[in-house]
This record gives C-alpha cells, sequence and structure tokens, in this order.
C-alpha cells in the first residue's frame, strides 16, 4: 500500500533532518499528533527567520515588500516631486502631468453639483430658504438617489455598488451598445484604477504570469503588475502609423512570453490612448478580439477617456458593441474586462473617485471571487456612486436642466478639441520635435530628436534624456511634463507627455514659454 502524500512528505523531512543532524532520530518515531514532536526538533535543525527589524525599525525601507517596493508611477514620480519642491519655494508651477481637468479649471456641470449637494444636505430639499436655488429636476433626481442610498451618502452601500445606480450603468451600456447589459456584472469602484487592480489581482497568480500591455503605457498597469507579482509582457505601439496597434506584434509578444516559460493571461488596451492620444478604429477592434479569442486571452479594455474625441473620422466604438457584432464564438467566449469613470470627459470629477468594471463572459464563480474581494473594502464610496449615476442618466431633453447641461458639456469637449490643435500644432513647429496628432484622450506625447550633445549631458547627469530635458522644462518655465521614459518608449527614442487641460485662454502664454525654452536648449546643445 503506497504511503499517502503527507506520511511520504514527512519521511523526506525526516531524511533531510537526520542527514543534518543525527541526533534527531528520536524524531523517526515521533509522529505530527504526538506528545514532544516539536521538542525533538534541535533549533539548528532549522533556517534562521528572516530579518525583521533595522535600524530599530520593523518598516525599514530595505524589509518591506520587494514587490512594494519596487513599484513605480511615473506620473507621480521624479519631475512630480521637484514641482512640489518649487511650489514650497513660491515658484507658479503649471502641471500637465496628470489628467486632472478641474485642478487646471474645468468646471465641474451646474446640474450634478446641484444634485450632489441636495443628497449631501437633504434638508435643502424642503429649507424654505432654499426654494428657487435648484430646480426641479434637480430635486427630483436627489430624491431618487436618496431612495438608492436610504441611509444617506454617509452610510456602507452593497459592497459592488448601489442596485440602483448599477442598474443605470447598464441601460447606460445597452443603449449605447445596443445589446443588453446586467446589473449583475457591474461593479462600482473608487475610480477606474481599483478595478483595474481587481482584476489584475485576479488574474496574476505568480511571476510567471503575464500582461499585455501597449508601449508607451499608462503606469497604473506597469506598477500594479509588479505589485501583484507578474510580468508585464510590453507590445509595442507604432508612431510612424498613429501610435497603430499591429496583430503581428501581438503576435510576437505572445510567442515570445511563450518561449520564455511564461502564460499570456490578458491584454490591456487604452482606447482612447493615454499617453499616445491615438483612437483605435472599428477594424481595430475586430482583429483584436479575434486575436484574444484565439490566443485564449482576457481582454482589459481602459475605455476611461470615451467621451473624449477630437476628430470625426474615429468615433468612439466600445470593444463589447464589436465584440457582440462579431456574434458567436466570440459574443459567448471572450472574456472582457470594461473600465469607465467620472474622471474624464466634460465631468472631470477626478476628487469623487466614481468608476466601474463591467465584465462579460467571466465564469460566474469568478463574479463571486471578485465580488468576495470587493466586500474587504465594504463599500465604494458613495458620493463617487452619485456621480457615476448623474454621468450615466444624466437630464433628457425636455427637462428644466437640459438646456445649460447640454451646453456645458458641448462647450467643454470642443474646447478641448480645440487645445488638442493647439498643442499639436505647438509642438510640431518646433525644431527637432514630432507630434501625432492628439484623436482623443487628454494628452499629447511629442517625440524629442534631441542634439548628440544634450544625450551626452544627460549621460553625464546620470538622467535619461527625456528626463534631462523635462527637468530643465521645469525649472526654467514651471511646466510640469512627463519623460517619456515613465511611459516605456522604443529604445534610443525620447519623448515626453502633457496634458492638453490648461485654459484655452492660457494656452498662447504656455505654448509661448515652452517654444522659447525648446529653442534655448537646442542652441545650447547644438
Amino acid at each position: 500500500m503506497k504511503p499517502r502524500g503527507g506520511q511520504r512528505l514527512l519521511r523526506q523531512v525526516q531524511s533531510v533532518l537526520e542527514q543534518r543532524c543525527p541526533e534527531t532520530r528520536l524524531l523517526c518515531s515521533q509522529t505530527p499528533g504526538s506528545r514532544g514532536f516539536a521538542s525533538a526538533i534541535p533549533q539548528e535543525a532549522f533556517d534562521e527567520p528572516p530579518q525583521n527589524h533595522k535600524e530599530g525599525k520593523v518598516l525599514h525601507p530595505d524589509l518591506l515588500n520587494e514587490n512594494f517596493r519596487n513599484a513605480e508611477y511615473a506620473v507621480r514620480g521624479e519631475l512630480y516631486l521637484k514641482g512640489q519642491e518649487l511650489v514650497k519655494a513660491g515658484r507658479d508651477i503649471i502641471f500637465t502631468n496628470v489628467g486632472n481637468p478641474q485642478q487646471l479649471g474645468q468646471k465641474p456641470l451646474t446640474f450634478n453639483r446641484q444634485v450632489q449637494a441636495l443628497v449631501s444636505a437633504p434638508y435643502l430639499i424642503d429649507h424654505p430658504q432654499a426654494k428657487g436655488l435648484f430646480p426641479a429636476d434637480a430635486v427630483a433626481r436627489a430624491k431618487t438617489m436618496l431612495k438608492y442610498f436610504p441611509g444617506g451618502v454617509g452610510a456602507y452601500s452593497d459592497s459592488r455598488g448601489s442596485a440602483g445606480v448599477r442598474q443605470e450603468v447598464a441601460d447606460n451600456i445597452t443603449r449605447r451598445d445596443g445589446y443588453p447589459a446586467s446589473p449583475d456584472n457591474v461593479f462600482l469602484t473608487d475610480g477606474a484604477s481599483v478595478a483595474v487592480r481587481y482584476m489584475l489581482n485576479a488574474i496574476i497568480r505568480d511571476n510567471r504570469d503575464g500582461i499585455m500591455v501597449p508601449i508607451p503605457q499608462y503606469p497604473l498597469y506597469s506598477a500594479s503588475i509588479q505589485l501583484y507579482g507578474g510580468r508585464l509582457l510590453g507590445y509595442q505601439l507604432d508612431e510612424d502609423a498613429g501610435w497603430g496597434m499591429g496583430i503581428p506584434e501581438l503576435r510576437r509578444t505572445v510567442r515570445d512570453a511563450r518561449a520564455n516559460g511564461l502564460a499570456a493571461r490578458a491584454i490591456v488596451f487604452i482606447n482612447p490612448g493615454n499617453p499616445t492620444g491615438q483612437c483605435l478604429s472599428y477594424d481595430n477592434l475586430r482583429e483584436l478580439i479575434k486575436f484574444a479569442h484565439e490566443e485564449k486571452l482576457v481582454l482589459m479594455a481602459d475605455e476611461v477617456y470615451q467621451e473624449n474625441i477630437y476628430q470625426d473620422k474615429l468615433p468612439f466604438v466600445s470593444a463589447r458593441k464589436v465584440m457582440m457584432d462579431l456574434g458567436e464564438p466570440y459574443s459567448k467566449e471572450v472574456e472582457l474586462c470594461s473600465f469607465h469613470t467620472v474622471s474624464k470627459g466634460s465631468l472631470g470629477e477626478c476628487g469623487l473617485r466614481g468608476g466601474y468594471v463591467e465584465t462579460t463572459n467571466l465564469h460566474p464563480g469568478t463574479i463571486e471571487e471578485i465580488y468576495k474581494i470587493a466586500s474587504i473594502n465594504l463599500s465604494p464610496n458613495i458620493m463617487g456612486q452619485v456621480a457615476m449615476s448623474l454621468m450615466v442618466n444624466p437630464p433628457k431633453e425636455g427637462d428644466e436642466s437640459y438646456p445649460q447641461y447640454k451646453e456645458e458639456r458641448a462647450s467643454t469637449i470642443a474646447s478641448l478639441r480645440r487645445r488638442a490643435h493647439t498643442m499639436t500644432d505647438a509642438f510640431n513647429a518646433c525644431e527637432g520635435i514630432t507630434c501625432n496628432f492628439t484623436e482623443g484622450a487628454m494628452y499629447s506625447f511629442p517625440r524629442l530628436h534631441l542634439p548628440q550633445k544634450a544625450i551626452e549631458a544627460a549621460r553625464q547627469a546620470g538622467k535619461p534624456a527625456d528626463t534631462f530635458y523635462c527637468l530643465e522644462l521645469l525649472e526654467e518655465t514651471g511646466i510640469l511634463t512627463v519623460p517619456g521614459t515613465g511611459f516605456g518608449q522604443r529604445e534610443g527614442s525620447f519623448h515626453l507627455r502633457t496634458t492638453i487641460l490648461p485654459p484655452e485662454d492660457q494656452m498662447p502664454v504656455l505654448v509661448d514659454r515652452f517654444q522659447t525654452f525648446h529653442k534655448k536648449f537646442m542652441d545650447k546643445y547644438r
């Protein structure tokens, strides 16, 4: 009769211990349940426990989780910290490093803030002195919101978010795509970043699991993949083709990963792109979905910029719609996670932290596991859920607030479209800079063709050339950007990322500052 697994393991342990310490033969007569089992093993038979403190600190930087220490987030990295130092020193800094619309002057939508005020202070709804301050549809909407959150905005909701708001999200997806969506597949989160981390945490099992990510990429992905102990499998976007995505490059990435003993588990795509600003066509998405089906990859569709479109040739189309249009087997088999947020578009409500992930074709047991993990956080924040409700279910034609809402929303996007042109044209007017047009999202990602002397000066300073350039730009002009090194780029190329968010009336001053600096920089290192 073969010994059971536990017995075999015990015998192996005993054999090793007897070789290292003959006096432990006593152990052979003991069993795990018998008296004296632990005391029979001499202390020297075991390895020393790991170092637990250094210089009097348990949480010494050298003793933290290695993945925690190695995670980097360039958007709030060296340049940002330098910018904060300059702010403390009294300098006027223009923060174009992060897509934070309201910090740079974008106004919140009036209707949304009226409803948010009422749900936050519900006594205003019937207060005599508040009569006339709020339009009737804002009051009605606030009353509906308070039914969604019977404990008010200070109480927990369900861990996946209010059932009422999730139904509104599902209804919005149904209207957008023309295919029914279920609230049971929607998880509301504190911004889309939390939703992305939920899914990466679920997908990554160990350091042999890889996540395909576009290069250049948004550092949320590289940082989170590192944090969860996985591998980033970068696939290069083609800058010469407007940052296009090529299927041959995707196949190469999967092939190389598997040749190195890695499992390609998922593919991330950002549409419209961050930091590159490109929009994917319907045909791009068809090819991508077929590729994911063929290679058995989870599709992670980062679609947070879907309202930020600045041209008419490539309107936003969701991956979910294209997948459903394709029909079976794709519509029934491809595992898709789609992310959205209130932080971008005409809302720009970054501080309210409202987001969601909608899952399609995930195993029911996996949905239960995600729900369990969401429950650890108890509840998504309530004001973020209110903001999400207002984004997906806005005023309709005939409502009192509709004309103002429509005008505010349209004017914001129209202004961003003009700023996208202004920024791109300004970069392309400079010697040694080329920049693809910002088709969508909130960023320009120009390429810097720097003189060799500048590259050498950066090397001597111990900096990548684009970091060196961005630091000098910050010091001289107060314009805070992010070097391309923080996003990934082809070896030997240099970029920077800037938002297109500074107020439109300030754009001429910003452009003049930048172009003046760039000319001096090029002359200095020519």
